[in-house]
């Protein structure tokens, strides 16, 4: 492998540091948020905007982050099945375009943050797009989990990024809570995993993006609930490890403070 160069020095303490933060980073769920609504109007746009963030996407990460994906192929025999993909946090614009690259056509939806609904005009406009907002509030949780498997029944692809806090360009692979694992285990869903890799680009400072896909994963229905949940994220975490070593180069280096 390439030696490694850097362009930038990012300094953090903890792995749940903030690297990225927006001016309401703070913003929470309303008590009346709903996760899914029926609506036939909100169907009809929410489908409309989602074909046309599809379509950005694909020259959004083509020409502007210039990714490829690789083993693509392991998704095929899921295409109208359910199904739960991991990823690495390294794009905080990407990762929201990124996963239409990975599933093609098939409909995504993505567990994130409720801060990012704080994001001004674009945060209104992601549940539409599919984000999944994670509530803060234990009496929403239900409504959240309930939503996630309507999904994965619908035969849609539901995106998690289990580090929960995006590092720009970060090479490595952060470590990742059980508790992210819960949705497959409940929805007895297959698992697959993106790992984003970064590589030194002939022209321009910024590096090119090879992401590999890899799965499926399947929680052992002989364990218990929490066994099988440590199992799909020591078996996910490994995976995304030693695919992460394909990166290259650095173009934001991470030292932890002392």
């Amino acid at each position: 492998m390439a030696e490694k160069k850097t362009n930038k020095v990012q300094y953090y303490r903890s792995f749940q540091d903030d690297v990225v933060v927006n001016e309401n980073q703070d913003c929470k769920l309303p008590d009346t948020y709903v996760y899914i609504k029926k609506s036939r109007w909100y169907q009809f746009f929410a489908g409309l905007l989602f074909k046309i963030a599809w379509i950005f996407s694909f020259f959004y990460c083509k020409f502007g982050l210039h990714i490829s994906v690789e083993n693509r192929d392991v998704l095929k025999s899921y295409r109208k099945k359910g199904y739960f993909l991991y990823g690495n946090h390294t794009q905080p614009i990407g990762d929201v375009f990124s996963p239409a690259r990975v599933c093609g056509a098939k409909r995504f939806y993505s567990v994130a943050s409720a801060a990012n609904l704080g994001v001004p005009v674009v945060g209104k406009l992601l549940p539409m797009l599919g984000a999944l907002p994670v509530p803060m509030d234990l009496s929403q949780m239900k409504a959240f989990y309930r939503a996630v498997k309507t999904r994965i029944s619908q035969g849609c692809c539901v995106v998690i990024y289990p580090e929960a806090h995006v590092w720009p360009y970060y090479t490595k692979i952060r470590p990742f809570p059980a508790t992210s694992f819960r949705f497959p285990v409940e929805c007895q869903a297959p698992s697959f995993c993106m790992t984003t890799t970064y590589q030194k680009r002939k022209h321009g400072k910024k590096p090119k993006i090879t992401m590999y896909v890899d799965g499926p994963f399947f929680p052992d229905e002989s364990l218990s609930k929490k066994e099988q949940q440590n199992q799909l994220r020591d078996q996910i975490e490994s995976c995304m490890r030693e695919r992460s070593k394909r990166s290259s180069y650095e173009y934001i280096r991470y030292e932890k403070e002392s």
